[in-house]
């Protein structure tokens, strides 16, 4: 299962809780209210857990770009040193995306 569709079922999880919440207030049924609040908060969770594994994913790929790079630079390969950057940059944005 991708990542993607992790985030998005965890969405789809978060809103039904809320709405599960917000109807059990409205009607004063308390365990409908906390039924949608635990549904809520485990939505939440899902789509953070989905985030936290996509910035270690651009950890790494910074890190084996910064490598990379660097190997290419120790050896005077301009091509390695642009894959290096490229993957490095990559990483970056990966983990400026799941924040």
């Amino acid at each position: 299962m991708g990542n993607g569709t992790e985030r998005a079922k965890g969405k789809v999880e978060e809103i039904k809780g809320a709405v599960k919440e917000g109807v059990g207030d409205l009607i004063g049924n308390e365990q409908m209210q906390a039924e949608g609040h635990v549904e809520k908060v485990t939505g939440q969770a899902r789509q953070d857990v989905a985030k936290a594994e996509e910035q270690v994913k651009g950890m790494g790929e910074e890190i084996g770009g910064k490598i990379t790079g660097a190997v290419g630079d120790l050896i005077g390969n301009e091509q390695m040193q642009a894959e290096g950057k490229v993957k490095e940059l990559k990483g970056k944005g990966r983990q400026k995306a799941n924040q």
